[in-house]
């Protein structure tokens, strides 16, 4: 039988989880000071006066250079769980390693092979 009182401590840490965000964006809202002006709305570069637009074109591959980053870094996150219980699972999930680390080499050597890997 499924019992709703056996979740009131996930209930309340939802209830919690999405009013303290709400109450902190109304709090910043209510006392944050409120002034526009030319200074407010214009650029700011390390306190030196801002030359030309703010809205300029990048160059897609410092975007594919920081996307090909962070992939390979969250993936070798992944692998940490996996060689601190190595001893214990067994054949088959080295096996499984192996090929998702293979994996990872096919999307590196596209990567390279597209010039994503190459800054200027």
């Amino acid at each position: 039988m499924f019992l709703l009182y056996e979740y009131d401590i996930f209930w309340t840490f939802l209830i919690i989880s999405i009013f303290i965000p709400i109450l902190a964006f109304l709090i910043s809202g209510i006392l944050a000071p409120i002034r526009k002006g030319p200074e407010k709305l214009s650029s700011y570069e390390s306190g030196i006066e801002p030359i030309g637009d703010a809205w300029l074109q990048f160059q897609i591959r410092y975007y594919m250079f920081a996307l090909v980053f962070v992939v390979f870094d969250v993936e070798t996150v992944f692998l940490y769980p996996w060689a601190m219980s190595f001893d214990v699972l067994g054949v088959s999930v080295f096996i499984e390693a192996f090929i998702f680390v293979l994996i990872l080499i096919v999307g590196l050597v596209y990567a390279w092979r597209k010039g994503a890997l190459e800054w200027s």
